[in-house]
């Protein structure tokens, strides 16, 4: 690594840094901001062009970003609008390129239809960063979570898009062939994704340390990444997949130190990496308009195609946002509503044949398949939890209004447009247009988003702010069930024998309170029994995550509480031991 890259890559951390504390300080994104910078940077006259291989940032960035923010994903909220957010993900990816590229194959002479869908896949994908902005402006966490399930899922489809777009171009268009390409890309991706992260997730559950757990943990996604590669599959698709399978199997497979070790050091690549992409797409500007003028392009034609681009992708997310998103909403509400009448009365069945019968029921099948009358009965209650939930957060104009102007793009389109084949025709005016589309939607649509929350009325419940009644009823929750389990005695040691009956008598239900017991009460036993009574919340808490009742973000506020608070008990035995 030559001096100047290393100089480079210290100068960027620092200004990532720094527009971070500003962004804070101003009310701004902080992307937002590090376009402009970079931007401003590029057009020195004592800066030169600036190119980075999109190689870089489609497999060296975005794997590992994806990987974080599957990790990271709320699987509760996720589940319930999955059709919502599979829409917006690949079918309105699949249409918007097929329009934007009817569009592009008709005002750019010789470029080829298949070329044309190609920038149009390009195009289709909005960022990430409409999910931080939302956040800032206190949108609704239901809007959040679809936000954040389309950006994580849409830069994968429209690159599998993307791809087999190019192979038509070169071999010719077969729709069926097409077709075939599309799902082989997505089926090996999720197989290979699930696979990795299930491997993974044991072999970090085999290691135990944090630190080797760190390590292995920033291996995942190149892991999922480049075996799905070169199967011919989505290499992204494979990392979001293997994230979704770790972040869910961590919850219960890992121990506190490494969830929380996970958590600091994702969080910091993310930050890095994410800040990397948009200050990067700032300084690329300098070299895409040098390229499009020695091309004799200049610049009125694309920025004129550009706009009419922009303006089809805000037509057509709107109409298909506004009925179609309220659409699957309304059918999601009725199918619950159906599925819990028919489960309450398969339940009032089983229930009269056992009590005909004398004994419980077995096991059958029907609509819940087959499960025990417990497991039924816990099916049933995540229903009625659902149902509220769809009753108490209503998807109306005002959010598709929001979700709409949230779709913005981002350097992802940037960075596959550069990966466009050399002989393409007219590629650099394509990599302006692709550009031009991305900034201009980060910088209007950014900037004016928190104007349209407040027009439409969105800022009373903030995604940013903790559900603190939710934490309340959560925390009352896990000490009602420890001093249950301490009233019985049933608190025991790992190797199942009791405590002494006297640190029975003592209550240990204050859940993380501080350990300020006195010198004399503070010993191997009391301290070994507050880690049993950890335990059992532990069991608790995810008892109720599936219940369904609680949102993710207060589950995880919880359970990071409690992880920590595992961790200074840990300290105090080894201290006393």
């Amino acid at each position: 690594m030559s001096e100047g890259l290393l100089l480079a890559i210290l100068v960027g951390v620092i200004v990532i840094v720094l527009v971070s504390v500003l962004s804070r300080r101003l009310g701004v994104p902080g992307p937002l901001i590090l376009v402009v910078v970079g931007v401003g940077i590029s057009l020195l006259p004592q800066v030169s062009a600036v190119s980075v291989a999109p190689e870089l940032i489609l497999a060296g960035v975005l794997p590992p970003l994806l990987y974080s923010a599957a990790v990271n994903a709320p699987a509760i909220e996720f589940r319930r609008d999955l059709t919502a957010i599979s829409g917006l993900a690949v079918l309105l990816v699949l249409i918007s390129a097929f329009v934007l590229g009817l569009f592009f194959f008709w005002v750019i002479p010789g470029i080829g239809f298949p070329m044309a869908v190609a920038l149009g896949a390009i195009l289709s994908p909005t960022d990430a960063v409409a999910t931080t902005i939302v956040k800032k402006v206190g949108a609704p966490r239901r809007v959040v979570a679809i936000l954040e399930g389309e950006s994580l899922l849409n830069d994968a489809s429209a690159l599998v898009i993307l791809r087999t777009a190019i192979v038509a171009a070169a071999s010719g268009f077969s729709f069926i062939a097409s077709v075939g390409s599309f799902a082989w890309s997505v089926v090996i991706a999720l197989a290979v994704g699930a696979v990795v992260g299930t491997l993974a997730l044991r072999l970090r559950v085999w290691t135990g340390s944090a630190t080797a757990n760190t390590a292995l943990g920033l291996t995942v996604p190149y892991l999922a990444y480049l075996p799905s590669e070169a199967l011919g599959g989505s290499g992204l698709v494979a990392a979001v997949a293997a994230g979704v399978v770790c972040g869910q199997g961590s919850l219960r497979r890992l121990t506190p130190e490494q969830r929380i070790s996970d958590k600091l050091n994702w969080r910091t690549i993310e930050f890095l990496l994410e800040g990397a992409v948009f200050l990067i797409m700032g300084l690329e500007l300098y070299g895409i308009v040098e390229a499009n003028l020695e091309a004799d392009q200049g610049l009125l034609i694309g920025g004129m195609v550009a706009a009419g681009a922009f303006l089809i992708l805000l037509l057509v997310r709107a109409a298909y946002v506004f009925p179609v998103l309220r659409f699957q909403a309304r059918r999601a509400r009725r199918a619950v509503h159906q599925r819990i009448v028919g489960g309450e009365e398969a339940l009032r069945e089983e229930a009269r044949e056992a009590a005909r019968e004398a004994e419980p029921a077995p096991p059958r099948g029907g609509i819940f398949g087959p499960r025990r009358r417990g497991e039924d009965a816990t099916h049933m209650g995540q229903l009625r939890a659902d149902k509220e939930y769809y009753t108490e957060t209503p998807l109306t104009w005002r959010h598709d209004a929001l979700i709409v102007w949230a779709g913005m793009r981002g350097a992802v389109t940037l960075a596959a447009a550069q990966t466009l084949p050399q002989e393409t025709p007219q590629r650099d005016l394509l990599v302006f247009i692709a550009f031009l589309v991305a900034a201009t939607s980060l910088l209007l649509q950014g900037t004016t988003l928190p104007l349209l929350a407040r027009i439409v009325g969105l800022r009373k419940e903030g995604a940013n702010d903790l559900p603190r009644d939710e934490i309340r009823k959560i925390v009352a929750g896990l000490r009602d069930e420890a001093q249950v389990a301490i009233d019985s005695q049933s608190v025991l040691r790992p190797n199942r024998t009791r405590f002494p009956d006297e640190i029975y008598a003592r209550s240990h239900t204050q859940f993380m309170s501080p350990l300020d017991l006195k010198e004399e009460h503070r010993t191997p036993d009391s301290l070994e029994f507050e880690l049993a009574i950890i335990a059992v919340m532990r069991e608790h808490l995810h008892v109720l995550g599936r219940s369904g009742w609680y949102s993710t973000s207060a589950l995880r506020f919880v359970l990071d509480e409690l992880d920590a608070y595992e961790i200074s008990v840990k300290l105090h035995l080894e201290r006393e031991g």
